[in-house]
């Protein structure tokens, strides 16, 4: 779908020509055709370029149909994008580098540039970045250049399922480089599907010419079989974090069954702040309002703290999340503890 160009819009006219105009079948010139306009968004403001399309002037040449473009074209606009490249960049830079969202992007896009792009067109735009940024990074001259001074591959392979019943993406990685070599969607996990992309990582390996060190993983049973089975004699280890994941798991047991307990215990939330609220708002405005006031913002302050501190379930196996939760209530229980001795002790009197 076109972009809707604002009738007010200030452009800045480019033309482009045909570097080479000579035909490389018959030698003949190439001559004027027709002309191509398109407008796209710079970093510098829009554009509207005209492109002096050329063919061979001679009617009998094989080359004749064909119509040449302007080689610098390409370098400025990929054909049917808005954006120019380095808008595009901007964009990708700003998505994977920085991890802005979309949102953010587009309110940049509109204040910085005054680019108006609509959150689809954005995202299509991430979408071919990362698609280019996939190309890259599996590129053989790419690959070879990276693992040039590399002696051994030290390679992982998880599965990740986003939700229960969607596909699970594999994804091999090789962690000495920290690079992503490839990620596949499957329907299966079956071991024949597993060892395809196993396969796959083996023709990787091979055209690398380097030794495989080891390979890391959650010991699922199509992983060892297909490990064996493409890789005879490489060592197999068990994923750290798969493996400290596991044998902490009686310890999460454990904690899970704490923070139940102090659920149970913290209780009435809800109760305290509503009486608080009927409370302010039945009060009146005179002297003693603004002081009650102020009591009722401290008590509702110290509901909200508790109720976060109840729904964090952040932390793993080496900062379980009913010991935080401990630790916190216990602070709050003792920030509770010296307002109530202040009251207790009152003010102190002038002598």
């Amino acid at each position: 779908m076109s972009y809707h160009w604002p009738a007010d819009t200030v452009f800045h006219e480019l033309t482009l020509e045909v570097e080479d105009r000579t035909c490389w079948q018959c030698a003949q010139a190439l001559t004027i055709c027709c002309h191509r306009q398109r407008r796209f968004f710079t970093c510098d403001g829009p554009v509207q370029l005209l492109s002096k399309l050329r063919h061979c002037s001679n009617s009998a040449c094989p080359g004749h149909p064909t119509t040449v473009s302007p080689e610098a074209e390409t370098a400025l606009v990929m054909p049917y994008w808005v954006l120019a490249w380095d808008v595009f960049c901007w964009l990708g830079h700003r998505r994977f580098a920085r991890h802005w969202s979309v949102p953010q992007i587009r309110d940049e896009l509109a204040d910085r540039f005054a680019i108006p792009l609509s959150v689809d067109a954005i995202e299509r735009y991430i979408s071919r970045y990362q698609r280019m940024v996939a190309a890259r990074h599996q590129d053989p001259d790419a690959l070879a250049a990276a693992y040039r001074r590399t002696k051994g591959l030290i390679l992982a392979i998880d599965g990740i399922q986003p939700e229960k019943g969607h596909e699970t993406l594999y994804v091999v990685r090789e962690v000495g480089r920290k690079r992503v070599w490839f990620a596949e969607a499957l329907l299966s996990s079956s071991a024949a599907e597993v060892q395809r992309l196993l396969g796959r990582a083996r023709d990787w390996v091979e055209r690398l010419g380097r030794p495989v060190r080891c390979w890391l993983s959650d010991k699922q049973d199509a992983f060892v079989t297909g490990i064996a089975a493409e890789f005879p004699g490489v060592p197999h280890r068990y994923c750290a974090n798969h493996f400290l994941r596991d044998l902490a798991k009686p310890v999460l047991e454990t904690d899970s069954h704490a923070k139940v307990q102090m659920r149970k215990k913290v209780r009435g939330l809800r109760d305290i702040e509503r009486d608080v609220l009927a409370e302010q708002a039945a009060a009146v405005t005179d002297a003693g309002a603004a002081t009650t006031a102020t009591g009722s913002d401290v008590v509702l302050d110290y509901c909200s703290v508790v109720r976060g501190i109840l729904n964090d379930d952040q932390g793993g196996p080496l900062q379980p999340p009913g010991e935080r939760m401990a630790l916190a209530l216990g602070e709050v229980r003792q920030s509770l503890q010296r307002s109530l001795d202040a009251q207790k002790g009152g003010p102190r009197r002038r002598g």
